[in-house]
């Protein structure tokens, strides 16, 4: 096969099939990936670590399997789809004594490290080509010069943060997955946490990924949004209870010859649970499945997080 069919057919092949974090999609955005990871926030959305002098170092694994992928209409697509993840994230956060806008202010990073499994079967003029990749590499870094803690009552948690997303993980234009984006994204985001005096909780985070242009292929994904959320009783130093996402591309990709108003959306659902004891460091663990997929794969995932202050 001559270098220019190779070209065309890797081009089509990120059309195909992409992944970022702990999901995947095909058919919207670039490499039909999500451009941050989901599941990141469940209970306790709202509520920063404390301030400390020496800060937070948190973990975060998370296992992300799909066997189908959906079209525009929510209709599987016959080109059997194999895509395992296994995303692991080592984030530091540091929560200072310093108030503005009458928050506490503080600040974090968080480096995160794939191992992805894909295989997909595209189809040529001359016939099926099963393609498949299994790096295991760095992803893109992720810097948050400002987060803002506002406690508002004794039972009202708000936070907001800007994230800015570095094209730093490993990117091979002509591999069939990356677990690097090759562009910027610059996202706000903001996160609220109500705990009632029975013990019932409701979290949410809302966040917006605005994307800048890969300069290896000319292609800019669209503005994307997401609403994680949870729904729980404490019990103890349990939280008990179920959580989800929400995620929907707002605006169309760009690129040379791309189709217009392809964008990807899906919602998930399952339990989660958490453990919070002072002295003992946190822990948070859910399996979501997902549904009503459009231009993207659909799966389930597993994540679990811990961390601890000092």
């Amino acid at each position: 096969m001559n270098q220019n069919k190779k070209k065309n057919l890797r081009h089509f092949t990120w059309l195909t099939l992409g992944l970022f974090g702990a999901c995947a999609v095909a058919n919207a955005t670039e490499n039909g990936a999500p451009t941050t990871a989901f599941g990141v926030y469940d209970f306790g959305a709202g509520m920063m670590p404390p301030a400390t002098p020496f800060g937070t170092v948190g973990l975060r694994t998370a296992f992300y399997s799909a066997n189908v992928q959906k079209d525009r209409h929510g209709r599987s697509v016959d080109n059997n789809l194999s895509l395992d993840v296994l995303s692991i994230g080592v984030a530091y956060m540091h929560m200072t004594d310093s108030t503005v806008l009458g928050a506490k202010y503080g600040y974090g990073a968080v480096v995160p490290f794939f191992q992805m499994d894909a295989s997909v079967r595209v189809q040529t003029p001359v016939g099926p080509l099963n393609l498949e990749a299994d790096p295991f590499r760095m992803a893109d870094i992720q810097v948050l010069p400002v987060i803002l803690q506002w406690t508002l009552s004794p039972n009202l948690f708000v936070n907001a943060q800007f994230q800015i997303q570095t094209p730093t993980g490993d990117y091979d234009e002509d591999r069939l997955i990356s677990p690097g984006l090759n562009h910027w994204t610059f996202s706000p985001i903001l996160n609220a946490t109500y705990i009632s005096d029975t013990g019932f909780e409701v979290s949410s985070s809302f966040e917006v990924d605005v994307n800048t242009r890969n300069p290896a292929t000319d292609y800019k994904s669209g503005v994307e949004y997401r609403h994680e959320f949870a729904v729980g009783q404490h019990v103890g130093p349990w939280t008990l209870g179920v959580g989800g996402y929400y995620y929907r591309q707002f605006t169309d990709d760009d690129a040379p010859g791309l189709e217009a108003g392809n964008r990807a959306r899906v919602l998930a659902v399952g339990p989660a649970v958490s453990y919070f004891k002072p002295g003992v460091p946190p822990i948070w663990l859910h399996v979501y499945k997902e549904f009503d997929a459009r231009n993207r794969a659909e799966g389930y995932t597993t994540a679990l997080r811990i961390s601890h202050s000092f």
